[in-house]
């Protein structure tokens, strides 16, 4: 039998997923100097791109607006704008350098539709290559992942610089 090492995963499955507003990880100071810390990869005027901790697969991103918001609703022109170009943006440059065959985007609105953090809105963007899923979820309840986030941020903190919207 082999070991999977997902040292991430136990952090995830231990965490208080209740935050409020004041704890939310989507709430950012507009300041980037921890952006290395959080793993940002790229901000613009009314959102983010920011890699998921827990990703379904490598390369999994998400978009979030820097306002704590829940719906789609809430967000104004400028930030539905910008949020999806920022998603095209992610998705150049997430084919530039790992070249996925196809791609999940979506959003989870509320807790019943699969939302980890729910109060604050965030947009997915999961690179998906042919037979990525195997028996692995079902069997094993589990995913692999198989390069290690911090190598995957260098890879896409490199071909995010220097872009703009």
């Amino acid at each position: 039998m082999q070991p999977l090492w997902a040292p991430w995963r136990m952090e995830y499955i231990a965490s208080d997923k209740s935050a409020v507003a004041s704890d939310c990880v989507f709430c950012v100071e507009s300041t980037p100097e921890h952006d290395h810390e959080r793993q940002i990869l790229f901000r613009g005027a009314h959102a983010f791109v920011v890699m998921n901790r827990y990703p379904y697969s490598n390369g999994h991103l998400l978009v979030v607006p820097y306002r704590h918001l829940a719906t789609l609703t809430e967000l104004t022109r400028p930030e539905r704008a910008e949020m999806f170009d920022l998603v095209c943006l992610a998705q150049t440059v997430v084919d530039e350098v790992m070249a996925p065959q196809g791609y999940n985007l979506g959003f989870n609105l509320g807790v019943a539709a699969g939302a980890g953090i729910a109060a604050h809105l965030h947009w997915h963007i999961v690179p998906r290559w042919q037979g990525d899923t195997n028996f692995m979820p079902v069997v094993g309840e589990l995913r692999v992942i198989p390069q290690h986030l911090q190598r995957t941020y260098e890879l896409l903190t490199e071909n995010f610089s220097g872009r703009t919207l």
